[in-house]
């Protein structure tokens, strides 16, 4: 598997020839420090940084690819692999290694992609939930969806922040796919990896209130109130559980004030800011994670919960990495990489349909 170095990079043993030299060649390609080609240049926006090759002093013919840890700067990584083509065996496979690789997976001409795993952290349970690849090749047209989902799902909610950011990445992607003819991709993956302990809503048990740490305009509604949700969206006043809750509250009335005032101005029209007037907000309505719930007592775990559901265009964006990951198998081309772009395209239909519905 992959290694930690203690500078802080990963360690990817070279696989046996003609796989690891391949990996390594192409590596050195796109990385060549005279590289001058515009679209190799673009690449490695979408790869993990290289730094060559390393090997341990105690055993020197043991080679490694020395690269980027791209979860080092998260706190809580969700992680997930996603071998991406129509096709996981390259041009030159043998009919029996193509078979064995149909046989693994035989969707994956249609699908067009395969989970080959994930690591997801649920904030509820402060655990992770694993998935190896049997569960990835379990899944089938109909399930795919449901499948991929649980990558987003936190034990409290979806992260619809994280599957759109997912998308908007995917996206840049696709589009240096279908500017090139250089290259062809088999068997390679897209890695996955967002922020699962929603720090962006941690309140600090002291004088930074939710609405200094997220940057919220102050002066939108008086402070001292907390939202509760009881048949209907009302304000209430704080309750008298000291320096915390009254730091949360004051947070959350001004957050509330402005989830309302773009919602108000997205869909052009003159919702009042009245307390009387909240359950027309069908978007707090229907929010399922804080249904009949207070906000009060264990207040933490309930602020993940709402900021889960923060409209979009309020909310910062997610903490979100994808990148092209496996070059074992990259030849050279002069035509598109079609099994490439197609699982590319299937996939963001995957989360699009997520994020909708």
């Amino acid at each position: 598997g992959i290694l930690q170095h203690p500078d802080g990079t990963v360690l990817k043993q070279l696989q046996p020839p003609p796989r690891g030299p391949r990996e390594q060649e192409f590596y050195n390609k796109v990385y060549d420090s005279e590289c001058c080609d515009s679209v190799l240049l673009e690449l490695r926006e979408y790869l993990p940084k290289y730094f060559g090759v390393w090997s341990p002093p105690t055993a020197p013919n043991d080679t490694y690819l020395k690269l980027e840890d791209v979860t080092c700067k998260f706190n809580k990584p969700c992680i997930m692999d996603v071998k991406i083509g129509q096709k996981s065996y390259d041009p030159y496979a043998s009919a029996e290694k193509i078979q064995q690789q149909v046989s693994k997976y035989p969707l994956m001409e249609e699908i067009g992609f395969l989970v080959l795993g994930m690591r997801v952290y649920h904030v509820s349970s402060d655990s992770y939930e694993i998935q190896n690849q049997h569960y990835g090749r379990s899944l089938t047209k109909e399930t795919v969806k449901d499948g991929i989902s649980k990558f987003f799902y936190n034990g409290y909610c979806l992260r619809k922040d994280a599957i759109a950011a997912s998308i908007q990445k995917i996206e840049k992607i696709l589009e240096w796919f279908e500017g090139q003819r250089q290259l062809n991709f088999y068997a390679s993956s897209l890695l996955f990896v967002y922020e699962g302990s929603c720090q962006a809503t941690t309140v600090r048990l002291g004088d930074v209130t939710l609405a200094e740490r997220r940057g919220v305009p102050k002066g939108l509604l008086s402070g001292g109130d907390i939202l509760e949700y009881n048949n209907n969206i009302h304000v209430i006043s704080s309750t008298e559980n000291g320096k915390i809750e009254a730091s949360v509250s004051k947070g959350l009335s001004k957050f509330y004030a402005l989830h309302k005032k773009a919602y108000t101005k997205r869909h052009h029209s003159q919702l009042s800011l009245k307390v009387e007037h909240l359950e027309q907000d069908n978007v707090w309505k229907s929010s399922t994670c804080i249904a009949q719930e207070h906000l009060n007592g264990n207040v933490l775990p309930r602020l993940e919960k709402v900021l889960c559901h923060m409209p979009a265009d309020i909310k910062e964006s997610a903490n979100v990495e994808v990148r092209m990951i496996d070059f074992a198998h990259v030849f050279p081309s002069n035509t598109k990489d079609q099994g490439y772009i197609y699982g590319l395209k299937n996939l963001i239909t995957v989360l699009q349909n997520i994020l909708d519905n």
